[in-house]
């Protein structure tokens, strides 16, 4: 579906082709190494945050293009850990496309399956497909996607940091695939109205999953979570960003962020995760 006369445009109930998907060690350790980050700290497991990329790819495979669409609302629900190596099936459905000032904001079901036709991930999200011309849809000048969830941390004083990480153009452009070129080349990403190419989402997250992974490297990495990943501000290719946890006494970690610096010096939330269900690893 490479020609962009075969594109489809988003509509409610568009399916998925099903595919068959799997992480190696060898792309697990290149693309991990371009965020620096040791992929030892997974061992023999996958990386979930992969699977947003991988989600994205699926929708790209089935004919619906990526350029441009920026990642808003991402869940991530890992109900079992996924080993290298192993083949799953990813499978998709659209499950609504509405009108927003500045484009289409497209609500998206996808699910990877074993070999036992059992969800082992479950990757749903919310994105806008930015309109090349956004004030022509009327509302406020173009501008706005659509209801903004509430912020998950508000007092950033409570927050603890665990890592802090440089970002570098060659980084993000080896870390990068094909699809969307926002996240790899100067000029899209401006014409988009970036300063300069951002991170695509499922970078971000890699930060806060290996953080996750090496707090429970104990126990051999978590059984099982339950994530809403929220993306309030653009991760630019040469952002500085630090990894931050929030600790309830009773239940442990309960959210995660990436702060970067604004304009002004100060400390904003670009990323942050609510942890809504945690099951620690059981070795």
């Amino acid at each position: 579906m490479g020609d962009v006369e075969n594109w489809v445009m988003p509509y409610q109930g568009f399916n998925y082709l099903a595919d068959t998907v799997s992480v190696t060690a060898a792309h697990q350790f290149e693309k991990l190494l371009a965020c620096g980050i040791d992929a030892d700290i997974f061992a023999r497991q996958v990386d979930p945050a992969f699977f947003i990329g991988i989600a994205i790819h699926a929708g790209i495979h089935s004919g619906i293009s990526a350029e441009g669409n920026i990642n808003m609302l991402q869940s991530l629900r890992m109900h079992r850990p996924v080993f290298l190596d192993e083949e799953l099936v990813v499978k998709g459905k659209i499950l609504g496309v509405a009108e927003v000032s500045r484009g289409l904001r497209v609500d998206t079901d996808v699910w990877f399956e074993d070999a036992k036709g059992q969800r082992v991930i479950s990757a749903p999200r919310t994105s806008l497909r930015p309109d090349p011309q956004p004030a022509e849809r009327g509302g406020e000048s173009g501008k706005g996607a659509g209801e903004r969830p509430l912020p998950v941390i508000e007092d950033l004083t409570v927050l603890q940091c665990l890592h802090n990480y440089q970002l570098t153009p060659e980084g993000v452009r080896a870390y990068s695939m094909e699809g969307n070129s926002i996240h790899y080349e100067i000029e899209p990403a401006r014409k988009a109205g970036f300063r300069a190419p951002l991170i695509g989402g499922g970078m971000g997250v890699h930060f806060l999953m290996a953080e996750l992974w090496q707090a429970q490297k104990h126990s051999g990495g978590p059984e099982a979570f339950d994530a809403e990943i929220y993306f309030r501000r653009p991760i630019f290719w040469d952002d500085a960003v630090g990894v931050y946890t929030r600790v309830d006494d009773k239940s442990g970690w309960n959210a995660m962020a990436l702060l970067k610096e604004d304009s002004q010096g100060d400390q904003k939330v670009a990323t942050e995760i609510s942890l809504k269900l945690f099951k620690p690893g059981l070795i």
